[in-house]
């Protein structure tokens, strides 16, 4: 599935306190992340480097005081043991105070870390860590606020061509235009330079019906429908959370979609029927040219590309939604690309998480298997299946399928 969207840096803190920042940052490498974003960095967020270069310039001036120190002290050897003591508690003093800077740095950012006993005190909030404890947890009428973060995963089934497969359709036709890499077709120096490419792969990527929403799609909407969705958080661009019928102002999409565009030489809103008509137009290849030339710039459809902010109300609502999540549902994606990967740690630790995806990802951020896992359920598998299956021990199946159904008639 090649719709879900690269993100490069998004400078958003990624709300972990300092332990789990260590833990969280051996994660991102793991997971299969060629079928989200091959070279996609893994964005650990503008803050962790600004907090480590102020850390260093303390260091310094706290070497600098030494050093003057040093100069002063007299030859004596009782005199450099006391100096030797003295460095070492200051040293200490400066860890104590990075520490409290880090703190008081996510105090700053608005991110509260609920007072939380550590995990092997936790009681689990699970019978089992599978679809039978996740079905149980739901029957019991413990949760109203699910979130579900969905990836490329759910949407495979749908058919989208995946565009960095070698010898896919796609990808062979993309190739013709000399491309340096797949991705740089989600690079805006590129884009600027030569937006043919782009315009191309927005003839199979455009929400102009040729893709249906999946299983998947539709029990996203089936949980809206029994009143217990909060929000779907999605890396896809394909729009087809909506299509099946989700309203829009559940749906946060990340990396944003085809829904609006923008002139990004005037920054004016473009209407997205201009832009479907350019991108579908007969002129060769030409549709962007008259485009451009009408509106005064290039035309970019509002899709998060490489080195690009994510849409403010992604942070917004990621802050808000989080905190309140009563079950975390995630499904398809690889858990690789930031910041959208580290929301799984923002839920609270009584939040229980299930994963439904082809392979385990999220590294530590999960604790399947662990002694101290009292929340994480895996099911390993198609999303579609996986979500047959939850339909079905919910006795949601026909619900599930009248809903499919109903969509066909259409």
């Amino acid at each position: 599935g090649g719709m879900t969207m690269p993100n490069a840096e998004a400078e958003e803190p990624r709300g972990k306190a300092p332990a789990e920042q260590e833990e969280a940052r051996g994660s991102e490498s793991e997971g299969d992340g060629a079928r989200e974003s091959a070279s996609a960095p893994a964005g650990r967020g503008g803050e962790d480097e600004a907090a480590s270069s102020e850390h260093d310039e303390a260091r310094g001036t706290t070497s600098e005081q030494a050093g003057a120190a040093e100069s002063d002290a007299s030859d004596t050897e009782s005199d450099e043991e006391e100096q030797e003591e003295e460095e070492e508690e200051e040293e200490e003093d400066d860890d104590a105070n990075f520490q409290e800077f880090l703190l008081s740095m996510m105090g700053k950012l608005n991110i509260r870390k609920a007072e939380q006993p550590a995990s092997s005190e936790l009681s689990s909030v699970l019978n089992s860590f599978d679809l039978e404890g996740v079905a149980d947890y739901i029957q019991k009428g413990r949760c109203k606020n699910v979130i579900v973060m969905a990836g490329a995963g759910i949407s495979v089934s749908a058919g989208i061509p995946d565009f960095r497969t070698p010898g896919s359709g796609l990808y062979s036709k993309l190739q013709q235009y000399g491309l340096p890499h797949p991705e740089a077709i989600f690079e805006l120096d590129f884009f600027k330079n030569n937006p043919a490419p782009f315009y191309t792969l927005a003839q199979e990527l455009f929400p102009s019906g040729k893709y249906q929403p999946t299983a998947a799609h539709y029990f996203i909407k089936l949980l809206h429908e029994k009143g217990i969705l909060l929000r779907c958080f999605t890396q896809n661009i394909d729009s087809l959370e909506t299509q099946a019928g989700l309203p829009h102002d559940k749906l946060v999409a990340a990396h944003g979609n085809f829904d609006s565009a923008t002139c990004i030489d005037t920054g004016k809103k473009v209407p997205i029927g201009d832009v479907e008509r350019a991108i579908f137009s007969d002129e060769d290849e030409c549709g962007w040219k008259t485009l451009k030339e009408k509106h005064g710039g290039l035309v970019k459809p509002d899709i998060v590309f490489f080195g690009e902010q994510l849409p403010p109300h992604f942070f917004r609502l990621a802050q808000e939604d989080f905190p309140r999540c009563d079950l975390l549902i995630v499904m398809g994606t690889s858990l690789v690309v930031q910041p959208f990967a580290s929301l799984i740690g923002r839920v609270q630790e009584s939040c229980p998480r299930l994963l439904i995806n082809r392979e385990k990802v999220g590294g530590t951020y999960f604790r399947f298997g662990y002694k101290s896992n009292h929340r994480d359920a895996l099911f390993l598998g198609d999303c579609d299946h996986g979500v047959e299956r939850l339909s079905n021990l919910l006795g949601w199946e026909e619900d599930l399928k009248s809903l499919k159904r109903t969509a066909a008639v259409k």
